[in-house]
């Protein structure tokens, strides 16, 4: 089963290559951090804050991709943890069909955060995540 989740925060240490967004349980209590690089991280915060960039970030042309394509991303789902790396899945809804994608979850969530799709986690990762 899949959980729908929000960014419930975004940190932000321009010091560092790895930055940390904590994933909240739209419904619920649970979260947890995921660590991701800088460049994901800007593209996140910026399209957040309404931000439009003066030429299209890798995660806008994609998304105008996928729109020129005739698909729509339904949503995305972390649906695996494995040696403390997060794995996530891009649901695409084209000609009457489904497609996943295999993704980073950094990517997959920059990628919502630029057309505002809906992301989940798998029940059996916020398990792993609480241990």
């Amino acid at each position: 089963m899949d959980v729908e989740v929000e960014l419930s925060r975004i940190i932000i240490n321009e010091t560092s290559d790895q930055q940390i967004i904590v994933l909240k349980e739209r419904n619920g209590n649970r979260a947890f951090p995921i660590v991701i690089g800088i460049v994901e991280i800007f593209a996140i915060d910026r399209r957040l804050k309404g931000i439009k960039p003066p030429r299209p970030m890798t995660h806008d042309l994609l998304a105008t991709v996928i729109e020129s394509l005739g698909a729509t991303i339904e949503r995305i789902v972390i649906d695996d943890l494995r040696s403390h790396t997060f794995y996530a899945k891009i649901h695409l809804h084209v000609d009457g069909r489904s497609v996943v994608i295999d993704s980073r979850p950094s990517d997959a969530i920059a990628l919502c955060a630029a057309i505002n799709a809906p992301i989940f986690v798998s029940e059996h990762v916020f398990d792993q995540t609480s241990q």
